[in-house]
C-alpha cells in the first residue's frame, strides 16, 4: 500500500469542486435572500406612496372643506352684522313705539283708576240692593204673616159675635202694623228702582269714558299726522324744489352733499342756509301744536356701503351717527328744545338703493327726518 500510494499523486480536484459548488449555492441563497427583501422592500415603499397620496388628497379636501367653511364664516358674520343694525334699528323703533305706549297706558290708568273707582261703587249699589232685596223679602213675608194673623182674627171675629176691647184693639194694631209694611215695601221698591237706574248710570258712564279714551288717542295720532304733513309742506316751500331734497313717506330726506362734506360731520356753510330755514319752519309750527301733544323731530343719518376707517371714524356706523348728532346740536342753537330731538345713526346698513354704482351711493348718503312721537 505504501508502495501504490507513492506511485498514485494526491487529487485535490473534487473537494476544490465540492467546495466550489456549496460556495456557489451559499451565493445563490444570499442573492435570493436579496431579491426577495428588495421586492419586500419595494412592496412597503409603494404603499407607502400610495398612503401618502391618499392621505396628500385628504389633506386637500379638507384645505377645500376648510376654505368654503371661512368663506361660510365671513358670509355669516356679514350677514350677523347686518341682522345686529336692524336689530338695533328695530329696538330703536320699538323704544319710540314703546315710550308712545307707555303715554298711552299712563291715560289709560287713568281711566282704569277711575273705572275701578265707579265699579267699586257699582259693586256698593249692588249690594245695598241685594240687602235691600232681602229686607223686602223679610218684610213680605212679615206682611204675610200679618196678612195671615189678620184673617185669623177675621175669621176669630165672624165665629165670635162677641169680642172684648182687647181683641178689637189687636185687630186696629194689627191694621196700623200691615200698613206701615205696606208703606215701607213701597219705599224700599223705589229705593231699589233707583239703585237699578244709577248701577244702569254707571255702566253707562264707563262705556263712555272708554269710547272718551280710544277717541282721544286716535285724535293725538291724527292731529300728529295733521302737524307732520303741515311741516313738510312748509318745509317744501321754503327749501323750493330741489333734487337733493324729497319727501320719501312720512320721512324728510336731504342728500349728504347738501349739508356735510365728503367724510366729514361739520355743517357746510350751504348747509347751514338750509338747516337755519329747517329751524325757523319747525319753531313756527311748534308754536301751534298743543303744549301736551308729545312730537319729537328725529334725525337718522346714513352713508353709502364703502368702509371708512380713519381715526375719528373708525366705521359709518361713527360717521352716520356724527352727522345726526352735528344736526341735532344745531338745531338745538336756533333754539329748539332739547327734548324735541333725537339722533340715530345707522351707517350703510339701511340702503334706499342696493346696486353698486355712484348713483347708488349719491341715494344712500343721506340725512332723514322724521316728525314722530315719543
Amino acid at each position: 500500500m505504501a508502495r501504490l500510494a507513492r506511485r498514485r499523486p494526491l487529487d485535490f480536484w473534487p473537494g476544490f469542486v465540492d467546495a466550489l459548488a456549496s460556495l456557489l449555492m451559499v451565493m445563490v441563497f444570499v442573492i435570493l435572500v436579496f431579491v426577495i427583501g428588495q421586492f419586500v422592500l419595494a412592496d412597503a415603499v409603494s404603499g407607502r406612496d400610495r398612503a401618502l397620496a391618499q392621505l396628500n388628497a385628504e389633506l386637500a379636501a379638507l384645505a377645500k372643506t376648510l376654505s368654503l367653511e371661512q368663506t361660510a364664516r365671513e358670509r355669516a358674520e356679514l350677514k350677523v352684522g347686518e341682522l345686529s343694525a336692524s336689530l338695533t334699528a328695530a329696538q330703536r323703533e320699538s323704544e319710540a313705539r314703546g315710550n308712545e305706549l307707555l303715554a298711552a297706558r299712563d291715560e289709560l290708568h287713568a281711566a282704569q283708576d277711575e273705572a275701578k273707582t265707579r265699579r267699586e261703587e257699582a259693586a256698593r249699589l249692588a249690594a245695598d240692593i241685594e240687602a235691600l232685596q232681602r229686607l223686602k223679602a223679610e218684610l213680605e213675608a212679615e206682611a204675610a204673616r200679618l196678612a195671615s194673623a189678620l184673617d185669623t182674627s177675621e175669621r176669630g171675629l165672624k165665629e165670635h159675635k162677641e169680642m172684648s176691647a182687647a181683641a178689637i184693639a189687636q185687630v186696629e194694631l194689627l191694621n196700623r202694623q200691615l200698613a206701615a209694611v205696606r208703606e215701607q215695601l213701597e219705599q224700599l221698591n223705589a229705593a231699589l228702582d233707583a239703585a237699578k237706574l244709577a248701577a244702569k248710570d254707571k255702566d253707562l258712564k264707563l262705556e263712555e269714558l272708554g269710547r272718551e279714551l280710544n277717541l282721544a288717542l286716535a285724535g293725538r295720532v291724527k292731529e300728529l299726522a295733521r302737524y307732520r304733513s303741515e311741516f313738510f309742506g312748509r318745509l317744501q316751500e321754503v327749501l323750493g324744489k330741489r333734487k337733493d331734497v324729497q319727501i320719501v313717506g312720512d320721512r324728510f330726506v336731504f342728500s349728504s352733499e347738501v349739508l356735510f362734506a365728503s367724510a366729514s360731520d361739520e355743517v357746510s356753510a350751504d348747509g347751514m342756509v338750509q338747516l337755519t330755514r329747517l329751524a325757523e319752519t319747525l319753531k313756527t309750527l311748534s308754536a301751534d301744536m298743543p303744549k301736551d301733544l308729545p312730537w319729537v323731530l328725529q334725525v337718522d343719518g346714513h352713508t353709502d356701503r364703502r368702509p371708512i376707517a380713519t381715526a375719528r371714524f373708525p366705521s359709518n356706523w361713527e360717521l352716520s351717527t356724527a352727522r345726526a348728532l352735528a344736526i341735532v346740536k344745531f338745531l338745538r342753537g336756533q333754539g329748539i328744545p332739547p327734548e324735541r330731538l333725537a339722533a340715530t345713526g345707522y351707517g350703510e346698513f339701511h340702503p334706499l338703493d342696493a346696486r353698486s354704482t355712484e348713483e347708488a351711493y349719491t341715494r344712500n348718503r343721506r340725512i332723514e327726518l322724521k316728525l314722530t312721537s315719543r
